[in-house]
């Protein structure tokens, strides 16, 4: 029998990997400060490119381990998807807060081949990896791990009070202090698909489904700064 570790570092280790990158961009920043050269000043522009590849392929290496099942309620789960999409663009919408125009911009090199590569590699981190990585960890791993640390043994969408406002914590610590209350309504959402299906993958769905049209508006309004 395969070991429980095994499956916690096929849970976690992808999401590890992706927010190390962030760590790294982070620190070559500080540590290049001032520095006109792109990758010091912007290390956006290769860190999130490394954020597709390298969690994709630990993904890849560990695709055996993953408890896998058929989306349910794809539907409901892709309108709740567009309903985050509408707690993170309501407050400019209705209260008119500023446009968010600093961010990661496609056209940061230029237009052509590396617009497309830049596009094609920021839209699969966002509606493919980003849901996959912080599905698996959030609500496949950490939502069970809570209630049991044999967490294989536990079904998706097992409800205790306790993993409900740990894993949604966690996902708001994972963002920016400025989209917390987003990313708090976000978690719940996604936690409620979890309880309501019980399957992943429907968890995943709504993901994909919140970022890609979230990666449309952004893409409509310039507004790179949702990036």
């Amino acid at each position: 029998m395969i070991g429980a570790n095994v499956h916690e570092r096929a849970y976690i280790g992808p999401f590890c990997a992706f927010v190390a990158l962030f760590a790294v961009g982070a620190l070559v920043h500080k540590l290049f400060e001032g520095q006109s050269v792109w990758w010091a000043a912007t290390p956006e522009y290769w860190v999130y490119p490394l954020q597709v590849l390298l969690p994709a392929a630990l993904l890849y290496h560990w695709r055996p381990l993953y408890q896998s099942s058929p989306p349910r309620r794809i539907s409901w789960s892709a309108a709740l998807g567009l309903i985050a999409l509408g707690v993170w663009i309501t407050p400019q919408l209705l209260l008119h807060r500023a446009p968010r125009l600093e961010g990661f911009d496609p056209g940061h090199f230029g237009p052509g081949l590396p617009y497309g590569l830049n596009l094609t590699l920021r839209l699969a981190r966002a509606i493919v990896v980003v849901p996959l990585v912080e599905e698996l960890f959030w609500r496949g791993f950490l939502m069970r791990f809570v209630v049991d640390p044999d967490f294989t043994k536990v079904p998706v969408g097992a409800y205790t009070r306790w993993s409900f406002w740990i894993v949604t914590l966690g996902f708001v610590l994972e963002h920016n202090m400025a989209d917390w209350p987003a990313a708090a309504i976000t978690g719940m959402l996604f936690n409620l698909v979890a309880y309501r299906t019980g399957s992943l993958g429907s968890c995943i769905v709504a993901h994909a489904v919140a970022n890609a049209a979230l990666s449309g508006y952004i893409l409509s309004t310039g507004q790179f700064g949702f990036w």
